[in-house]
């Protein structure tokens, strides 16, 4: 067995039962690297790697070079604009933290550590076909519910 914290990058792969839905929220929380370059968050409608041609409803990816967290959406196989409007960048090097995403009716509401951090316009209108979540990135993944 090797041990636990050797692992550098984090990957977990997950299903939604059923999709996503208005009122459903997703919680991610885990322990940031020592020297992270980046965290993604994946709601998507394939759980597979990143060049197959499924839905993104949205992708969330943390740049801790840039202080940056970028939104974006997969349609047909096609990125849309990224938003990276931040009121703050709520993300440091060896701290914990509690992403939750709430699903709403006209977007996604994030929220880190309890504090609302950015929305997210769905571009995506069939919620419920959003039916896996992936997280990776720099970090150690403590829970997903």
């Amino acid at each position: 067995m090797e041990e636990k914290d050797k692992k550098e990058n984090e990957e977990y792969t997950g299903e939604i039962k059923g999709g996503l839905r208005p009122s459903m929220k997703l919680v991610v929380m885990g322990i940031i690297n020592k020297k992270p370059k980046s965290i993604e968050v994946i709601l998507s409608s394939e759980p597979q790697e990143e060049d197959a041609d499924g839905d993104v409803g949205l992708q969330l990816n943390v740049n801790f070079m840039d202080k940056a967290v970028e939104r974006n959406a997969r349609l047909a196989g096609k990125w849309g604009r990224p938003e990276t409007t931040l009121s703050y960048f709520p993300f440091a090097p060896g701290e914990s933290f509690k992403m939750e995403i709430v699903c709403e009716h006209q977007q996604f509401r994030i929220l880190v550590d309890g504090q609302p951090l950015c929305g997210f316009t769905h571009r995506l209108t069939r919620l419920a076909s959003l039916t896996a979540l992936r997280v990776f990135g720099d970090f150690q993944l403590t829970k997903v519910a």
